[in-house]
């Protein structure tokens, strides 16, 4: 094995989940059919060993430790910002997003800081989790929206059944011509008014995954912006410290009472 003197023992490095098995110059890593995506369909992390390619991890060094496990939620969040920047047009006065879960939470914090010109305006269901959001320009529970508020482009970040009620609001409230970028992911079909899409003339923008470049955009992001991880570890519930197989089932039963992250610090 050649031996190049990237990474040195006790360096503090993220794993890229995705793995692309080729090169396409039009379509991205985490959109092509043959990529393996680690821990859906293909072994993940949870393994004695995990064997990948150098290209799959990059080094970080400033990044807290505990905000360095959102990576990869925040390099989802920067793919659908930086495929909708090029998607989009330009008059971006007031970006919505719905959803006031970690993905919206994300989502808006990233929107705040790369389009710092732009009113960022954030829907959701929950007024506790709202109130998280004291970065954003404004937050509106999404049974009392003004009649006469709308946004220019919007971000669904709600998923599952939700994200059906998600986008009827968002395309009541969206001024023509603008992009709905959509981060949810929903296991059953959801039913979208193409009659008002079609007459509002808007562009409907997918995302999925990431792949290098975006994580290099996440590391970045948070070594430039020691704020945004003091904002992030708002979502850390509990750090709970790894020993053992009874950690991890102790840590993922804790899991599904709080609706935020559950850090685990591995010590095995």
């Amino acid at each position: 094995m050649i031996q190049r003197g990237e990474f040195n023992p006790g360096d503090t490095v993220v794993m890229i989940p995705n793995t692309p098995t080729e090169d396409d110059s039009v379509i991205a890593e985490n959109y092509l059919r043959t990529s393996k995506f680690r821990a859906s369909g293909y072994d993940g992390f949870m393994q004695q060993y995990v064997f990948m390619g150098r290209d799959r991890i990059i080094k970080y060094d400033n990044i807290n430790h505990d905000v360095a496990s959102f990576l990869e939620l925040i390099s989802v969040s920067a793919h659908s910002i930086n495929k909708f920047d090029k998607k989009s047009h330009k008059r971006r006065n007031k970006i919505g997003v719905w959803g006031d879960g970690n993905v919206g939470f994300i989502t808006s914090l990233i929107l705040k800081k790369k389009f710092p010109e732009s009113e960022i305006i954030v829907f959701g269901k929950n007024e506790e989790k709202l109130n998280f959001f004291s970065f954003v320009d404004e937050t509106y529970q999404i049974d009392s929206i003004p009649d006469d508020l709308r946004v220019d482009h919007a971000f669904e970040a709600v998923g599952g059944k939700a994200s059906e009620y998600a986008i009827d609001q968002i395309i009541d409230y969206i001024n023509p011509e603008g992009s709905i970028a959509i981060l949810g992911v929903s296991e059953n079909p959801v039913p979208i008014n193409t009659r008002m899409v079609l007459e509002k003339g808007l562009t409907i923008v997918g995302s999925s995954r990431s792949g290098r470049v975006d994580f290099q955009y996440a590391v970045d992001f948070l070594e430039e912006h020691q704020d945004a991880q003091n904002q992030l570890q708002k979502l850390i519930s509990a750090v709970i410290d790894v020993k053992g197989i009874e950690d991890i089932v102790k840590a993922f039963e804790y899991d599904l009472t709080t609706p935020f992250k559950t850090v685990l610090n591995w010590g095995i």
